[in-house]
Formats: C-alpha cells, sequence, structure tokens
C-alpha cells in the first residue's frame, strides 16, 4: 500500500459470507432512524449517486460517513454486484445478509471426480480420507442461521425499508448497513459520536461476536487511515480521503463479549501460529487411531527439519464456515492446516504447521506445503471473495512466507487448481478451486508482490511472460456455474483462454492428462485444460497480430493480447529446455528420489511419468529447484515414519495450468535475455 493517499484502485472482489449483528438491544431502545425509505429513483444509479446515499446515511443515522466508506470498502470495495446475492445471501455495497432467501445459489463444486486428498498409495485404499468425495464438507445451512448471515431483515425492521428494496437498491443498502452499525453503537452504551475514532467496537460488532470483529474494525481502521479512490462496478468514482493521524478507541472492543484476546485464550494449551494484526483461533483437526490400524486425519512430522516447506497452496470449502469447522474435527476426513471465514477474516488454525495435513490430493505436495481454505464457492458467479477474507489471508500468507522462507510468487503460491496430479490416473480428479473468479492480481498486491502489469505490447519469442490480464474487463465465457451447460453470468476472471490458432474460433487446446481419450477442452467454470492463469509465467512461442502463443502442456497455444489491451507483461527468470540430442523429455507430478535411494522396509515408489512431454527446443518457466526426496508415514506410529533423499535433482516448471517436476538431468537452464 501507498503512503496516506487514497489509492487508485480497479480491481473488483467478490463478497462471500457477511456480516453479523448480535446482541444488539430491542427495538424499543432505537431511536427512529428513517422516516421514509430512500427515492424510487435511487436503484437509477447516476454520477455521484453513491457517494451521495453514504453522506445522507450518515446524516440519518448519525454514523460518520467515513466509518459508512471504511466498512463498505472491506464488505464489497463499495460495488453493487448488480443485486445479486453472495452465496451466503449478502447484498449491496454493505453486504447485509438474507442467506434464507439466496441459499439456492450456493452451488459450487470443486471439479468432476473424486480426489484421493492425501495422494500417497503407501496408505491402505480405504484408510481415512482416502477417496473424499468432491465436496466433502460442503453442507446445507443449519436449521438455525447466525446472526451474521440475516443481518437484512433486521435492517429492514430498523429503517422500515422492504427488503427487496434493501436487496436492488444500493442507496437503500447503505442506509441499512448504518442502521445496523448505529443500533450497535447504541446497543454498546456508547454516544453517536462524529469522531470516527469513537466507532471501533460498533464495527467490530457490526463484522461478529465470537472474534473476528476485532480483526475486521482494524482494517476497516487501516483502511479510514490510508485512504481509498476506485470506480464501482457501476462506474461511479468513490473517494475516501486518508486521516493518517486516526487511532481508534480500541479499548471500546472489552464491551464486545467475546474479544480476540478471549478467543486466542479459549486453549491456552494451543496457541495458534498467525501474525499480531490477525485474529486467529485454534480449532484443532482430529488426529486418532481408529478401527484395524486406520488414523485420520493428519501426519505428525517435523517440519521444516525433516521436510522443506516451499509451498502454500490455496483453496476454497465449497462449504459454510460452521460446517467446514465439524468436518475438519472428524478423524475419517481430511485436514488442512487453517481456515478464513469469509465474513470477517477471522482465522482459524488446525493443523500445526510442522504436521503434514492431506490436503492437495499430491503426497508430495502435502509433505511441503501449508493448505489454507477459504470460506466460499468457486462455481457461482456471485460467491463473491470479501476484502476482509482477501486482506487476512495475504497477512497469513506474508507470515508464513517469513518463517519458511518461501517465496511470494505464483510458482510457490499454488491454487488447488495448480497441484499437479502424482500419477495420469489421478489428473481427471485433482480438484479445480480457488477458480477463476479468485483475483490473484488483487492478492499480490496485498502481498506486496504485484505482478508486472502489461504496457502495450512487450512479448519477445524465446523470452518469458506474466500473465496479467485486467481482471475486471477480462469477461471470458464459462458454462455450468448453476447447472451443467447453462452460461455462467458474465463475470471478472483472473484466467485468459488457449486456442490451438491466433483465431477467437479456434479450438481450444487439449489437455491430454486431463482428458486421455482426446477428448475437447470445454468452456466449464472447472475445465482447467486450456487456461493460463494471472501471475503464471509462460515462454513465448510466437506471436502474430493481437495474438501470444505459450509453449503449453508441450503444445503451441493461443490467446488474445492485443496492443491497446495486453494481457500479459514481459517478464524475467529462468526456461528450463530439453537437452540438446534428446527429441523429448518426461513430465513428472512429483518430485520423488531414485529407487537406490530407498533403505529396506521402505517400499519404493515409482517416478511415473505424467501424460505430457516438452519436445525439443519448447521452454518451459522455472520454480524450485530440489532434490528428490518421498515422506514414508503409512502408520499412526511416528517411530515407523522415515524421510528417504535421493541424489536426483528436480526442478518445477509451469507446465499448464497446473505445475509439474523435470529431472535436472533432462534439461538445460537458461535465462532470456540475461
Amino acid at each position: 500500500m501507498r503512503g496516506s493517499a487514497p489509492e487508485d484502485e480497479k480491481r473488483t472482489t467478490r463478497p462471500l459470507l457477511r456480516r453479523s449483528a448480535t446482541g444488539v438491544a430491542a427495538a424499543a431502545l432505537l431511536i427512529p432512524l428513517v422516516s421514509a425509505a430512500p427515492s424510487a429513483g435511487a436503484a437509477k444509479a447516476g454520477p455521484g449517486d453513491l457517494e451521495r446515499a453514504f453522506t445522507e446515511a450518515a446524516a440519518r443515522t448519525h454514523v460518520p460517513r467515513s466509518v459508512l466508506l471504511g466498512v463498505a470498502y472491506l464488505e464489497s470495495r463499495w460495488d453493487g454486484h448488480g443485486g445479486a446475492p453472495s452465496v451466503s445471501g449478502g447484498y449491496g455495497p454493505m453486504h447485509l445478509t438474507d442467506a434464507r432467501a439466496a441459499v439456492s445459489r450456493a452451488a459450487g463444486q470443486h471439479g468432476p471426480g473424486d480426489e484421493d486428498p492425501r495422494g500417497d498409495a503407501a496408505r491402505p485404499v480405504g484408510g481415512a480420507g482416502q477417496r473424499a468425495p468432491r465436496g466433502a464438507h460442503r453442507q446445507a445451512l443449519p436449521a438455525e442461521l447466525p446472526a451474521r448471515l440475516r443481518t437484512l431483515p433486521r435492517a429492514a425492521r430498523l429503517t422500515g425499508v422492504p427488503a427487496g428494496k434493501l436487496r436492488t437498491d444500493p442507496a437503500a443498502n447503505v442506509l441499512g448497513g448504518a442502521a445496523l452499525l448505529a443500533a450497535e453503537q447504541r446497543a454498546l452504551g456508547l454516544a453517536d459520536s462524529a469522531d470516527p475514532a469513537d466507532w471501533y467496537a460498533a464495527v467490530a460488532r457490526y463484522a461478529g461476536a465470537d472474534g473476528g470483529g476485532a480483526a475486521f474494525a482494524d482494517e476497516v481502521y487501516d483502511v479510514l487511515r490510508k485512504g481509498r479512490a476506485r470506480t464501482t462496478d457501476t462506474g461511479q468514482r468513490v473517494t475516501l480521503a486518508g486521516q493518517p493521524a486516526l487511532r481508534p478507541d480500541t479499548a471500546q472492543v472489552k464491551r464486545i463479549a467475546s474479544t480476540a484476546a478471549e478467543v486466542r485464550a479459549a486453549d491456552p494449551e494451543v496457541k495458534p501460529e498467525c501474525p499480531s494484526t490477525v485474529v486467529c483461533r485454534s480449532v484443532p483437526a482430529a488426529y486418532a487411531e481408529f478401527g484395524d490400524g486406520d488414523y485420520g486425519n493428519h501426519d505428525k512430522a517435523n517440519r521444516p527439519a525433516d521436510q522443506k516447506i516451499d509451498a502454500i497452496v490455496i483453496h476454497d470449502t465449497e462449504g459454510y464456515w460452521d460446517s467446514t469447522l465439524e468436518s475438519v474435527k472428524d478423524p475419517e476426513n481430511v485436514s488442512w492446516h487453517y481456515t478464513i471465514r469469509s465474513s470477517d477474516g477471522l482465522i482459524a488454525q488446525h493443523v500445526p504447521t510442522k504436521d503434514v495435513a492431506w490436503h492437495a490430493g499430491n503426497w508430495y505436495l502435502n509433505a511441503h506445503s501449508v493448505g489454507i481454505e477459504h470460506e466460499g464457492f468457486l462455481a457461482a458467479p456471485d460467491a463473491w471473495y470479501t476484502e476482509a477474507m482477501y486482506r487476512t489471508s495475504a497477512r497469513l500468507v506474508k507470515y508464513l512466507s517469513r518463517k519458511y522462507g518461501v517465496p511470494l510468487d505464483r510458482q510457490h503460491i499454488l491454487g488447488h487448481d495448480n497441484v499437479p496430479g502424482t500419477t495420469a490416473d489421478t489428473i481427471p480428479d485433482m480438484h479445480t478451486d480457488p477458480g477463476p473468479y479468485w483475483d490473484w492480481a488483487h492478492y499480490f498486491t496485498l502481498l506486496g508482490k504485484p505482478f508486472p502489469r502489461p504496457a502495450g505490447r512487450s512479448v519477445q519469442v524465446g523470452g518469458l511472460i506474466t500473465v496479467n490480464p485486467d481482471y475486471d474487463t477480462n469477461k471470458p465465457r464459462y458454462t455450468g456455474c448453476e447447472k451443467a451447460g447453462e452460461p455462467c453470468a458474465p463475470h471478472g476472471s483472473e484466467a485468459v483462454r488457449l486456442h490451438t490458432a491466433p483465431d477467437p474460433k479456434a479450438p481450444l487446446v487439449k489437455d491430454a492428462g486431463l482428458r486421455p481419450d482426446g477428448g475437447a477442452s470445454t468452456t466449464g467454470v472447472n475445465d482447467t485444460g486450456a487456461r493460463a492463469s494471472t501471475g503464471q509465467r509462460f515462454a513465448v512461442a510466437g506471436q502474430q497480430g493481437d495474438w501470444t502463443a505459450i509453449w503449453y502442456l508441450g503444445q503451441r497455444a493461443w490467446f488474445h493480447n492485443p496492443a491497446a489491451a495486453p494481457t500479459a507483461a514481459r517478464s524475467r527468470g529462468a526456461v528450463a529446455t530439453p537437452k540438446p540430442g534428446r527429441k523429448e523429455i518426461p513430465v513428472y507430478g512429483r518430485a520423488y528420489p531414485e529407487k537406490a535411494a530407498y533403505p529396506a522396509g521402505v517400499p519404493v515408489q515409482s517416478v511415473s511419468p505424467l501424460p505430457y512431454t516438452i519436445p525439443a527446443g519448447q521452454r518451459y518457466a522455472v520454480g524450485l529447484r530440489t532434490r528428490g526426496d518421498y515422506l514414508y508415514a503409512p502408520t499412526f506410529d511416528v517411530s515407523k515414519h522415515a524421510v528417504v533423499r535421493g541424489e536426483d535433482v528436480y526442478y518445477e516448471i509451469q507446465i499448464g495450468h497446473r505445475v509439474g517436476y523435470v529431472r535436472a538431468a533432462d534439461v538445460d537452464i537458461r535465462r532470456p535475455g540475461a
């Protein structure tokens, strides 16, 4: 972030699960907030209408205008999403929630099949978590919804504005959010102060009363100090001037029943591994032996001393916060290290980072990674990921990066959809979250490592490019969001589509691993066969008019990259290419050691190639360099575990949408332009 001046931002975020207003005093204690609903023309936004709505709502409710703008920024970055709800039923700039009214839209999935989340054949088939159905921790809404999922009906009662208007009219929505904040302030016994510093506790209560509110409030006040300015999804310019000297009265949070300190002290024996700038609670994953030698749902280890942590895997849950946390407590389910709540960025840690969680579907990646789940659904176009969740997640990833030396780039910060299958048979069942609507460019800006921005078409055959389309205007057609084969709503995306020729009518490139029968790639929201993702680097294989070709899955793949609106930027780094004299070389899904490295008693793991090869002359961007190793951990008894280290050296490469591994003995490493 840049100083204290307003920051010009163009990228939208998508809200997901929203707002709590629990423990509020009875309506009889509230001063009437509004005598009439907003004007009938409020839904037809004109220049300045949204800023005027914040001004009018502040005047009616006595909530400082800057506080309203700060809260709305964290909720939606001031976007209304055309009145469409998030998967948790959140509406409008203030993300007022009515989950019952919108639950039918929460129809996401990770992909088409089943995945072995542990990704290791050393466990007997049928072991805990060995074959988890897609969306295993997705559940229906609970019978009794938490208050954070039903704030819109309460806002309707407070304002007298019909619920339908609160959903679709941005001005009414802003007023409803202001009414909730005012109600929280009065329920806390605090005055309607004109000083934004005096509203910290009310902002925290707006986010939730179970520990995450303080983190949300901290983020809101960070926005207030630095300021923001951006153009919304309806083309309206909104500006929040920075207040660098603003210091909220954080002592107010003691009035909240569950403060951050109380959450951290809830289990004094387990201290979550989190930065001090977030609210983090411990919700331990189950580790238990049951049945005939079976156990779950993770493995004890001694990382990074025995196994280097060199990747962080970003997931989405395909489920709600409460049901997700219940799932990870079951030893017969799978596990991951952290879950981040959409509504306020509250973090729950389940597995110590020194231990191996079963989350990625690839045992080699599991042994070397930390897995972070984000509450949400990938396939619903309106399943907006919240700014609060993005910001908290970025803080956690930066903390883990510093702790374990994980580079902040797309070769080390992977989506679950970038994890390779372990063998040819597992590729079709690999997961596809967080999907094409996760805003990688915005996420890496929050990480302090923004991708290079395209400036004209700056490509060079043989060199490297970084994919980075403008999220707001890049809207490739997807299908299957709500029903198979049906078009998804137009929506910003982080991905570009890849064709066999420089023509939008040309067939999409094929993925021989995803479709062994030679079937064509599709526009399905879960089909990663012809997709390049923001932040990924590829070697340029050609240029023709407004189209650029890259090497991708052993073939030349074309994407639209016009000079007037480029979708990729020139980049730097190393590339791997087959050694001279090699017609083609194999690609692997894991970096396992050679046969001679295995001691007696540890079964040799085959290093079978994937159905991809790199022909002579092709180049692929290189990520990490590593010696092959294998963590042997098939039993509950950790004394029988072993780490096998080999002499073979591997390079991670960006082979397609997913990464892969090549042996150093098979490739030459070059630096284009060096």
